[in-house]
């Protein structure tokens, strides 16, 4: 399926769910794991808003699995263990706004123009190479039961108290010009107690360049979920 097939399908069962959770428990952490993330969170949003119930820190695109990705490639390309791995994975949730920052990797590693762009490629499109690996009889979704078991995880661990838990996710966000967009942020009792801006100093020129690459994709992708939230009245209570 296409990101468009996507959306069509995704859209409204997102719309829909979201309005049931602002009817029934308009407090709760929403995680949004329903591709196009890029799309579908805008949408949650503009749900909550019209409900009078939006909270931006407790409002979660799931991109965890674009970590999960990075590190295991990282891992096995320099043979780390690879519990020991953490790439920071900032921008969106598809295609070339998917983007891992190899330089802020931590053990600190270094890659070749070669291997950065081979890496970097290949994290993006990793959704595809498992559906190619399967010959179209399916899609990575162990992968992604996974990282939302991961994510959850660590929401509960920061609405127990726990201070230092950190994830990559895509919510509504300052670091950019853009309304929402992917980087780390710090969980806590109530939802998202800090955006890691400083993942974003200091990138190399490969980086700030695809940075600028992903705007234009990210930003249309935002709008087309809030034009359709908005033209899709929603349900009373």
């Amino acid at each position: 399926m296409t990101r468009d097939d996507l959306f069509n399908i995704n859209a409204s069962i997102v719309k829909t769910l979201v309005e049931a959770v602002a009817d029934n428990c308009p407090e709760a952490f929403i995680h949004v794991i329903s591709n196009p993330v890029n799309s579908t969170v805008p949408i949650a949003a503009e749900v909550l808003k019209q409900k009078g119930v939006y909270d931006p820190k407790k409002l979660f695109g799931v991109t965890t699995l674009d970590v999960v990705r990075a590190n295991t490639f990282v891992a096995q390309k320099k043979n780390l263990r690879l519990i020991d791995v953490d790439v920071p994975v900032i921008g969106g949730h598809a295609g070339i706004t998917i983007l891992p920052l190899l330089s802020k990797t931590k053990p600190s590693v270094s890659f070749t123009d070669e291997e950065i762009h081979e890496l970097t490629v290949r994290i993006q499109n990793a959704g595809t190479e498992v559906v190619e690996a399967k010959a179209g009889a399916g899609s990575a979704t162990l992968s992604m039961a996974y990282a939302a078991a991961r994510f959850v995880e660590s929401s509960l661990r920061a609405l127990d108290g726990d201070g230092d838990v950190y994830e990559c996710a895509y919510v509504q966000s300052d670091v950019t010009d853009l309304p929402f967009f992917a980087s780390r942020i710090k969980l806590g009792k109530k939802g998202v107690e800090a955006l890691i801006s400083s993942d974003l100093q200091g990138l190399t020129e490969y980086e700030l360049k695809a940075v600028e690459a992903l705007k234009g994709e990210l930003k249309s992708s935002i709008e087309k979920g809030i034009g359709f939230a908005q033209k899709q009245p929603v349900a009373a209570a």
